[in-house]
């Protein structure tokens, strides 16, 4: 459920806060995306990415939320999502970004897939501090 929304500015936020949540920020990605005018493949690539990130905010930082933004830039259009937790944070970032690389039972993709899926990355995440991780994918 959105906790926040400013149709205007194009900016919602999402509660990340059970596995339902996580199908709802799926769903409000893929209709920012087909709104924004990305093709079939860059929808596929943001979602994808979107999902693997709330999993993760839900499941290594006990929950959180995301902003998902509609953006322009002169002509250029996007979506920009911001996932935040305040759960115990990643110690070495590198690590953590490279595939194979899991604190949980997972195959240790999703982080640095969810890298190679945007055309912008950023991570902000320090132990006892939480993360932040904010992508970005445009038309």
């Amino acid at each position: 459920m959105a906790t926040g929304d400013d149709a205007a500015r194009g900016t919602a936020v999402l509660a990340i806060g059970s596995s339902d949540d996580v199908v709802r920020v799926r769903q409000e990605v893929r209709s920012r995306a087909v709104a924004a005018g990305l093709g079939i493949v860059d929808q596929t690539k943001i979602v994808t990415a979107a999902s693997e990130l709330a999993r993760n905010t839900l499941i290594h930082g006990g929950g959180g939320t995301v902003r998902v933004e509609s953006v322009s830039q002169g002509v250029r259009r996007g979506v920009r999502l911001t996932f935040e937790d305040h759960g115990p944070g990643i110690p070495d970032i590198n690590q953590a970004l490279k595939d194979g690389f899991t604190t949980g039972g997972g195959l240790g993709l999703g982080l640095g897939g969810s890298k190679r899926l945007s055309n912008e990355f950023e991570i902000d995440s320090a132990p006892g501090r939480g993360t932040r991780v904010t992508i970005a994918r445009w038309k």
